[in-house]
């Protein structure tokens, strides 16, 4: 079973359930620009603690979860995960955060792109919030995470014509990432 297999399934019962959701991380940098393979996928997820009990439930038969770890990471921030069993694949979640990028980000997702086989499309997260997040990901790792940089450039490379520049300066100041995003746009028209 590959990673879009899962993630397919993982987002079939969360549109079930009816909780909104957002593909991000490299599964979502992959939509934009080069696929890199990973054993993992990335989902923001608008959950609430009154609906952890049915969201468990409606995954437990065929992933490994923690119902402690969720409701931590609700209370707390951070992030909590699901191992598909039979594959070992593993989807981390991210809560949706109450900071204004997060926000502006997670209203912006766009429902376009099929993931494998599916006639639904998933809600991705843009090319720019994607390359932001991207960039925030590389500082908080110390600026040197190979994969993260290289997924940046992609997107920049290959969606050039398509990229709102006006909103990607105006995040990238307001996070601090300025530097990082002129560096990374030069290296990218190279």
């Amino acid at each position: 079973m590959e990673i879009l297999d899962v993630l397919e399934r993982v987002i079939s019962k969360l549109e079930e359930l009816g909780i909104p959701y957002m593909v991000s991380g490299s599964a979502a940098s992959s939509f934009y620009a080069f696929v890199r393979t990973t054993q993992d996928g990335d989902l923001v997820v608008a959950l609430g603690p009154d609906q952890v009990e049915k969201f468990a439930s409606a995954f437990a038969p065929e992933f490994y979860l923690d119902r402690a770890s969720i409701h931590r990471s609700l209370q707390m921030g951070g992030s909590f995960n699901l191992i598909h069993l039979e594959s070992a694949i593993k989807i981390d979640f991210f809560p949706l955060r109450k900071r204004s990028f997060s926000q502006q980000e997670f209203s912006r997702r766009q429902a376009r792109f099929p993931l494998n086989k599916s006639v639904a499309p998933a809600c991705v997260a843009t090319a720019e919030d994607t390359i932001l997040s991207k960039l925030e990901w590389f500082r908080a790792g110390g600026e040197v995470s190979e994969n993260q940089w290289k997924d940046v450039l992609g997107i920049l490379m290959v969606q050039a014509d398509n990229l709102d520049l006006a909103y990607l300066n105006r995040w990238a100041r307001e996070l601090h990432l300025q530097d990082l995003f002129e560096r990374a746009f030069k290296e990218a028209k190279k």
